[in-house]
């Protein structure tokens, strides 16, 4: 029978960790090679040109198009601000008065004596990339942005919603079997990443998101208690980008799992730490997890390599974790491995595991919707 190898979390206390930091489009990167930053350093700026602000000028001062550069007060290339007078006309000794005032602030980017409009070009806005962990540039992207480099703990989690965010870690959960409560969740947590447990039910994520907490880490929530949270059901495929107020990431799965021993104690020991943390999710091709890294405040002895995640042998026994629907975030141990190929719904034909899922269910899935539990 062939062996069968299947990917598994990373969770290690110490390795070298390595961010490529780009800019939507080009602009300007701020950092040198060599240099220290922060997690909040912004490393590279961009401008997005704002929005074009079209007027109707001939018409709105009741004149023809090929008369209003004589009306215009102002010339293309002037920064102009709200209200300011653009054109004006005077007929019959000045007894008729008619004006033109800008609707917006912004420089005069076109004057037309063919359609009779003037263009005002609404100010830039600013897109800064920041560090988003404290470490080293590495390498500079000219014109993208940054490498950078650092060395600390970094983990990954199964599941997240919720975009990068940073703060100190907080361990509220005495166990990881433990639930939070909402009722654990004060004002002083504001912009800190608690350690939750097992789970936290709508009423506690919703405290949290009231109280100002950056992100909550727990081994898994329900589908109500997510949909609660995001206001939507929310497919696997891609996250991150949602529009809530902090972070959430699951290390375990979806249902009642308490995190694994091995996170919880790596949790523990950087209670009071600095972290940077993306909930960021993409289960199919070019797979993302939700991560959480904490920088070590320094970088003295021989520096681990990037813990990269290895395949780990699948075998009868192993626990593992389903990574697709239907059984997505289940924990299950593997009681069989055919070595034939078997027609799933798809049509496809590939190598399956025969599981047992915590819940007691049996069911066949394909080998590659799994992942070993790494402790």
């Amino acid at each position: 029978m062939p062996t069968a190898y299947t990917p598994g979390l990373t969770v290690t206390g110490d390795t070298r960790i390595r961010k490529v930091r780009r800019l939507p489009m080009k602009g300007q990167v701020l950092v040198e090679a060599g240099q220290h930053v922060q997690a909040e350093t912004v490393v590279a700026r961009a401008e997005l040109p704002g929005p074009l602000t079209n007027i109707k000028a001939s018409e709105k001062l009741g004149i023809e198009p090929n008369e209003l550069p004589s009306a215009m007060r102002v010339s293309v290339g002037d920064r102009v601000e709200r209200d300011q007078l653009l054109a004006e006309l005077k007929s019959f000794f000045g007894i008729f008065h008619n004006e033109l005032r800008s609707p917006v602030e912004g420089v005069i980017e076109h004057i037309s004596e063919l359609s009779g409009y003037v263009g005002i070009r609404q100010p830039s806005v600013p897109i800064n990339t920041d560090a988003y962990i404290s470490g080293v540039i590495e390498e500079v992207l000219p014109e993208q942005g940054a490498v950078i480099t650092a060395r600390g703990a970094f983990i990954e989690g199964i599941f997240g919603v919720g975009g990068e965010r940073r703060g100190m870690l907080k361990v509220l959960a005495a166990s990881p079997d433990v639930h939070l409560s909402a009722t654990q969740l004060s004002d002083d947590l504001r912009g800190m990443l608690i350690v939750g447990g097992a789970g936290a039910d709508a009423a506690a994520l919703q405290r949290a998101a009231k109280v100002g907490v950056a992100g909550v880490i727990v081994g898994a929530v329900t589908d109500s208690d997510l949909r609660a949270l995001v206001g939507y059901d929310i497919g696997v495929a891609i996250t991150g980008h949602e529009d809530i107020p902090m972070t959430l990431i699951l290390t375990e799965g979806f249902g009642t799992l308490p995190i694994s021993q091995h996170t919880f104690k790596l949790l523990q020991s950087l209670d009071g730490k600095q972290a940077s943390f993306n909930g960021a999710t993409q289960i199919r091709a070019g797979v993302i997890r939700p991560e959480i890294i904490v920088p070590r405040d320094g970088d003295d002895g021989p520096a681990p390599e990037r813990a990269e995640v290895v395949g780990t042998e699948l075998v009868i026994g192993s626990r593992v974790r389903v990574i697709r629907e239907p059984y997505f975030g289940q924990l299950s141990k593997v009681t069989a491995l055919p070595p034939e190929l078997q027609e799933i719904a798809t049509g496809a034909k590939v190598r399956v595991a025969e599981l047992m899922l915590d819940s007691g269910e049996r069911t066949v899935v394909p080998r590659a919707n799994l992942e070993i539990l790494r402790d």
